[in-house]
């Protein structure tokens, strides 16, 4: 069953504290969205900024030029995944086995038009995939392009056992497309974080993948 993972895309501090208080009553798993306004064109919290509560898993998504500049700071942070995009300038093997000494889940994003034998050489050390259909850096600006479920199936055939994650314009009118779909983790940053009521939104969405998962 797909789960539902709410989303942290902040510019500050005291947003970053406003959104985590958001959610900490009904999750346990969240997606920490950093940017540093360079290779997505948005710049976020600093990672020395970044903090979740105890109990609580973090996903750390780096849409950063070069992220390796900021690896071993992420490592100390213990996150249980740290996410870099195929699309960066760094060596991604080099930065794969840093995180794998740590104990840590390696992951890695694919933009809308990054084919998935981008990554097939290094499947091996890839614990998770993020399949992003997104707008890189801003939350909001996404939109499901239900055609990208293609890369979940090329996905699962080179490696049954992979976590897939997808970011970007997930709502109540198209998740269980996505869950349908077999995604494994279904990030979902406005829908909840600007929702009147974010508890009720969130626990509408995983009725929601609950009933698709029963079809």
């Amino acid at each position: 069953m797909a789960k539902v993972c709410p989303t942290i895309t902040v510019s500050d501090a005291h947003a970053y504290r406003q959104q985590m208080e958001r959610i900490v009553p009904f999750t346990k798993r969240v997606h920490i969205d950093l940017m540093d306004g360079i290779f997505a064109p948005t710049k976020s919290v600093e990672p020395s900024e970044v903090w979740w509560p105890a109990g609580m898993e973090a996903d750390i998504h780096l849409m950063f030029k070069n992220p390796s500049h900021y690896i071993y700071l992420l490592i100390d942070l213990k996150p249980q995944l740290i996410i870099i995009h195929a699309e960066t300038e760094d060596d991604f093997i080099e930065i794969a086995e840093r995180i794998k000494r740590a104990k840590i889940k390696v992951g890695v994003a694919l933009l809308q038009q990054t084919p998935v034998s981008k990554i097939e050489p290094a499947l091996s050390v890839i614990d998770h995939v993020l399949i992003f259909s997104g707008n890189l850096g801003y939350q909001g600006g996404g939109s499901v392009d239900l055609e990208l479920l293609t890369k979940v199936k090329s996905l699962r055939k080179l490696k049954d056992n992979l976590e897939i994650g997808w970011d970007g314009g997930v709502t109540e009118h198209n998740i269980g497309d996505l869950a349908e779909g077999d995604v494994d983790v279904l990030n979902v940053g406005s829908y909840i974080q600007r929702a009147e009521n974010a508890n009720s939104a969130y626990a509408k969405l995983v009725k929601l993948v609950t009933t698709a998962g029963k079809q």
